[in-house]
């Protein structure tokens, strides 16, 4: 019982992490004319039901984001690297600037 109660505190708190860097990038849109992110990405929702979020069925974290053909202008964030167990990233026909992190690099699908 008590290992449970441990292991559901680790991936909460994992599952915080892949939710800030998430979060980071929303702030970092400048527009969002489908109000995809900007309305469905909220605290008040699990960041695996988000719109263009995929998690990963065995360690409970963030492991694809497609946010292609969202017309989604802004930046993005160096958080955006703190998705370590991300390994699908799509970001196409977006308008999207600045650098993608570089442990992300292999990942983004243009």
């Amino acid at each position: 019982m008590i290992a449970y109660a441990f292991l559901t505190t680790i991936i909460a708190m994992s599952l915080s992490t892949d939710q800030t860097a998430l979060l980071s990038l929303k702030q970092h849109i400048t527009s969002d004319p489908f109000a995809a992110v900007s309305r469905n990405w909220t605290n008040s929702s699990s960041v695996c039901s988000w719109i263009g979020v995929t998690c990963s069925s065995r360690h409970h974290r963030v492991a694809a984001l497609n946010l292609s053909h969202m017309s989604l202008s802004g930046t993005i964030p160096p958080q955006l690297g703190h998705l370590s167990f991300l390994v699908s990233l799509d970001l196409k026909s977006n308008l999207l600037s600045g650098a993608i992190p570089q442990v992300l690099e292999i990942l983004i699908i243009i």
